[in-house]
């Protein structure tokens, strides 16, 4: 079992979903009774009943656990979990730091999941709101677009030059031959080191015979090592592109072994990573992901030969600096910074650019492309947030066009609430006099002359459901052309005038909801004529119900009654 209690000595003993072990001790507090109903407790929240799944996030609840057990046990508390009570519990959380607080709640929760007995009301303390709540952590925004396509430049040339250097010193070194036979030439160096591996300066001159400061007299070793061997500046590069083009987390990336890339076909990559405070999880790659882990593979096979099998299961390697022998063991943010420096990355501010690896994955979910999201009552960032986590931290960090266009969402939507909240413009008679003396404020929007309303009552303004104010106002597509709208949007159009003439077709669209409502799920429906089938019933309900029985009399229920394209015909 992945998560084990050990009584004797007490402790726990975790094993994650990544493979890795971690062990912790609890025999030693003052309160064996409370440690051992708290670590039961503790388990619940562990890999694989709960969600922590980590060696640090198991040792914070660890030491909250010990807190809890020696600050009870100095006040005297000698019993367990069952034994405590509500105000007992209140004096050790109120003081308390928002972490210890929160930790020790969900360990007595898990206590009580796990079937444990607690005392009256302490569940509901433990599972009601904190005394001390946590600070909201300030999530970095995205990346302005400036400052993103200057560090997506720098990374994408340093990977690509790098790598035609590396292609071209294998080729001069296809064509090398050995510096004692062949003379002090790149290519030989090329040749020779493309066989000793990534060695130091003193090693290499060891293989000719020669000391250190001769080799470095001559020159070339560096430039050489270089060109062959993926160094620190080249694999920061690489790993902040591909962080740039898939947006998976900075641990994710770090992690990553060859194992964890599944090829699923020339241009498709499933990989899964482990992402710290969560599990494991996995992502197809776009394109241009794929494409670079293609590139980065072949340009570091080379040096996957010369290091060991444990180094050669890891997705990045590179030796530390050019001409050097040391390979790269951890990259942190002092190294990244420095890169920065060096490359002269720089922001909008003209300082260098300091740059954030999780800043860079909330800009690739800010700037890719959501278009293709649909099918989906909620399309997730990630399945690890809720929304209002995923509103918080991603949707509302935009770039000035994202946020222009959201506004304009948000516009057409308020539009669109007006437009439905609008009573029907429905007139009883056939006389413009009364169109004009009930409809004061729609003549006066409108702009309608007497010509006008006489053409609205009339009929030459007709269209299927009703008479159109103004077919090239442009309310459903561009200004100076024919609406383009279907039937059933007039519904909804402030421009529609609906007569008792127009009661055969209402019918008629009526009996198409009707139709659409058998075949088509329930939410469905409601998204896509939902409002439209709530209008038409207001209309009609507006018509002298004679008008309407009469109508009746010529509706025949069938498709072909009604303009519609293919993909609308209900059959």
């Amino acid at each position: 079992m992945p998560t084990m209690l050990i009584d004797e000595p007490l402790g726990l003993t975790c094993v994650f979903s990544d493979g890795s072990r971690a062990d912790y001790l609890l025999d030693e507090l003052p309160n064996p009774h409370l440690a051992r109903d708290l670590a039961i407790g503790l388990v619940d929240l562990i890999h694989p009943h709960g969600t922590a799944d980590s060696e640090g996030t198991v040792n914070f609840y660890v030491q909250s656990l010990r807190s809890m057990v020696c600050t009870l046990a100095a006040q005297g508390f000698t019993g367990g979990a069952a034994h405590l009570r509500r105000g007992q519990l209140a004096e050790f959380w109120m003081p308390g730091p928002p972490r210890l607080e929160a930790m020790t709640r969900s360990v007595l929760e898990g206590y009580a999941q796990s079937g444990g007995t607690l005392g009256e009301g302490v569940l509901e303390l433990a599972a009601g709101r904190h005394f001390n709540i946590q600070p909201f952590r300030q999530v970095l925004p995205p990346y302005p677009e400036e400052e993103w396509r200057r560090l997506t430049e720098v990374c994408r040339t340093l990977a690509d030059d790098s790598y035609a250097a590396h292609r071209g010193a294998l080729a001069d070194a296809a064509d090398g031959r050995h510096p004692l036979e062949g003379g002090w030439q790149p290519g030989n160096l090329r040749w020779l080191l493309a066989r000793v591996g990534p060695v130091s300066i003193g090693e290499f001159g060891q293989c000719l015979g020669i000391s250190a400061a001769v080799v470095h007299n001559r020159g070339g070793f560096h430039d050489a090592t270089r060109a062959v061997f993926p160094h620190l500046d080249v694999l920061i590069a690489y790993r902040l592109l591909f962080g740039i083009y898939s947006g998976i987390v900075p641990d994710g990336i770090a992690d990553l072994v060859l194992e964890d890339i599944d090829w699923a076909g020339d241009s498709t990559v499933l990989l899964s990573y482990i992402k710290r405070r969560t599990a494991a999880e996995s992502l197809t790659l776009p394109r241009r992901a794929v494409r670079l882990l293609e590139q980065w593979l072949a340009h570091s096979a080379l040096l996957r030969t010369f290091v060991t099998p444990e180094e050669r299961r890891k997705l990045w390697v590179g030796v530390s600096r050019a001409g050097g022998d040391r390979r790269v063991c951890r990259i942190d943010r002092v190294a990244v910074q420095r890169w920065a420096v060096r490359h002269a990355v720089v922001g909008n501010d003209g300082l260098p650019l300091k740059i954030h690896r999780s800043r860079i994955r909330t800009t690739h979910e800010a700037m890719r492309d959501k278009s293709t999201w649909s099918g989906s009552g909620r399309a997730t960032i990630d399945p690890n947030h809720t929304p209002s986590v995923e509103g918080d931290h991603y949707l509302t960090a935009t770039t000035p066009a994202q946020q222009h266009a959201v506004e304009r969402v948000i516009e057409d939507a308020q539009h669109d609430l007006l437009r439905r909240a609008h009573p029907p413009t429905v007139i009883t008679d056939e006389e413009a006099a009364a169109l004009a003396d009930g409809y004061p404020q729609l003549v006066a929007d409108l702009n309608l002359d007497d010509a006008v309303i006489a053409e609205l009552v009339g009929g030459q303004r007709d269209v299927f459901t009703a008479a159109c104010g103004d077919q090239l106002s442009g309310l459903h597509g561009p200004k100076g052309k024919p609406c383009p709208a279907r039937p059933w949007v007039c519904l909804l159009c402030p421009l529609a005038v609906f007569a008792p003439r127009h009661a055969g077709n209402l019918l008629r669209l009526k009996a198409f909801f009707s139709r659409q409502w058998q075949q088509m799920p329930a939410a469905h429906f409601m998204a896509v004529f939902g409002p439209y089938a709530t209008r038409i019933q207001q209309v009609l309900d507006r018509f002298d119900p004679a008008v309407i029985a009469a109508a009746a009399h010529h509706v025949e229920d069938q498709d072909d009654e009604l303009p519609l394209r293919p993909e609308e015909i209900t059959a």
